[in-house]
């Protein structure tokens, strides 16, 4: 594992936060949009069966009014990163493609008869999420954490706002499980002393903050 990059408190526990080094691209889970890129060095987006972007052009200008899509632009300078807007260097970056979804596929996902502006913005923004999501990817920005004695541990949260990514609440979640289990069993604990009548001599209470 790496070096752990952040330690947070939380009732006691600490949350240390590493960057997780087995994780797998989100362009393997069930996605909305389809994203189709041409790259001479590397292979982005989702496989796909378009022989050239000339070909996937032809594509988009035959379901011009079938489709909704935003262009793909890359920066590839010591890294890589991905946005549907574009950079400002222009020697570095450049449009590698496109992430679409067909208005079939959303009235299918979404149950409704028309594709109406409301529905429109909703599906663009999701799919620039979808794509912020690859960014995070692309640049590693994928962490994980570990609990001290072995309370809990988890990886896969995409994105250095932790709040965001979900990290901290399902690691503050597994503190409280941990705590209220503690203090289960230290209530049976004393139940079966008081059974058996065992004398119950000065004891340090238990450790919960």
């Amino acid at each position: 594992m790496n070096d752990c990059i952040e330690s947070i408190m939380y009732k006691g526990f600490s949350i240390d936060i590493y960057q997780d080094e087995c994780f797998e691209s989100p362009r393997e889970w069930e996605n909305l949009g389809t994203m189709v890129c041409f790259h001479r060095r590397y292979s982005l987006g989702d496989k796909h069966e378009f022989s050239d972007s000339d070909d996937f052009r032809e594509y988009l200008d035959e379901n011009e009014n079938k489709i909704m899509a935003l262009p793909l632009y890359l920066y590839d300078h010591g890294g890589i990163t991905m946005n549907t807007t574009g950079f400002s260097c222009p020697w570095d970056s450049g449009q590698v493609g496109v992430i679409y979804c067909t208005y079939e596929k959303i009235r299918k996902e979404y149950g409704i008869k028309y594709v109406t502006k409301k529905w429109q913005e909703k599906i663009r923004q999701y799919l620039i999420n979808e794509v912020q999501t690859y960014d995070q990817y692309l640049r590693g920005e994928v962490y994980c954490y570990n609990i001290e004695d072995t309370v809990d541990s988890c990886g896969g949260f995409y994105g250095y706002d932790h709040k965001k990514s979900g990290l901290l609440e399902y690691a503050r979640s597994a503190i409280d499980y941990e705590i209220k289990d503690r203090k289960a069993k230290h209530a049976e604990q004393l139940k079966q002393w008081i059974k058996a009548k065992v004398p119950l001599q000065y004891r340090t209470p238990l450790q919960i903050v």
